[in-house]
């Protein structure tokens, strides 16, 4: 057994009070229940300023998602020329939205876009969703330094299918609602730990043995990150 591997198992003897009388090791405690927590709690910087911005952007480009930064009042153009139709072929194009969207979002969308609105009350079908092209949501919280989007289901964030069928994502986040860390993002979302939680890094991606990326197979190929200040 390697020293590491060693050292972790007990650790958790330690925590849970089963070491059989052996010393812990150092920097552990040995109070049964308690596990020691020594890993960064909150960043250095305050949500939504420009350093956790700059960084979520980062992340975002690096993962192959398209970034958007609008004031709020530019941002029903935007969503309209994302979601327009974009080949001749399709003249007419579909975005399902959740019903708690807020509705001015949408003002800008012209005739040639259908919009379907899905809630659990009156849920569109798996059959449907795949025939819509994209989805609008709006989001929770976003971590900076994992370049991370987090849905938790409420009224402006839908069902989670809806945000895995359709073959492009638009997602709005408020500059506010970015954090720098995980465990900013994990207590904020622990507020309500019974909703579900859909964690967004990039667009859906997987790769074979030799590494080659295929894009779009388990969920969004595209996924647009519209970041409103």
């Amino acid at each position: 057994m390697t020293d590491t591997k060693a050292e972790i198992l007990a650790r958790i003897r330690a925590a849970l009070g089963t070491d059989g009388g052996s010393a812990a090791p150092a920097g552990a405690t040995a109070a049964a229940g308690t596990v020691p927590r020594e890993y960064r709690s909150a960043g250095e910087h305050a949500p939504g300023s420009d350093v956790v911005l700059d960084l979520l952007i980062d992340r975002l480009v690096d993962y192959k998602a398209h970034v958007h930064r609008v004031p709020v009042a530019e941002l029903p153009a935007l969503l309209a020329r994302l979601v327009a139709p974009t080949t001749r072929e399709a003249p007419r194009g579909s975005v399902v939205v959740p019903h708690g969207l807020d509705g001015d979002w949408l003002s800008a969308l012209g005739d040639d876009v259908d919009v379907r609105t899905d809630s659990r009350d009156a849920p569109l079908s798996a059959a449907d969703l795949d025939e819509i092209d994209a989805v609008v949501t709006a989001a929770r919280v976003a971590v900076a330094e994992t370049g991370t989007i987090v849905l938790d289901g409420e009224p402006d964030q839908g069902r989670r299918a809806i945000s895995l069928v359709p073959d492009v994502h638009v997602c709005v986040v408020r500059a506010d609602q970015v954090v720098q860390t995980v465990p900013e993002a994990v207590r904020l979302l622990g507020r309500d730990p019974a909703r579900p939680l859909t964690w967004i890094s990039g667009p859906s991606a997987t790769s074979d043995i030799e590494l080659d990326r295929v894009e779009g197979v388990h969920g969004p190929r595209t996924l647009h990150v519209v970041l409103v200040s």
